[in-house]
């Protein structure tokens, strides 16, 4: 079983700590790669359109691009 990991990020300027599990924070990392974009950078903007905590709105993302593949 994966326990979440706390890893401190950058969220418009502004440094926090957010607990996901290693899967979801590599696939965060991936996606982020894959648009030629820092992972604070993706994170900020998933922030900014979410409802709900940010831990929750992070593992929404990854699943929504694991549904809909990037083109």
């Amino acid at each position: 079983m994966n326990a979440p990991v706390k890893r401190s990020v950058v969220v418009s300027g502004h440094q926090t700590s957010v607990s996901l599990e290693e899967p979801f924070w590599q696939a965060l990392s991936d996606l982020a790669t894959a648009q030629k974009r820092s992972l604070n950078s993706l994170i900020t903007e998933i922030d900014r359109g979410r409802e709900g905590n940010l831990s929750s709105a992070l593992r929404v993302y990854v699943l929504r691009s694991l549904q809909e593949p990037m083109s």
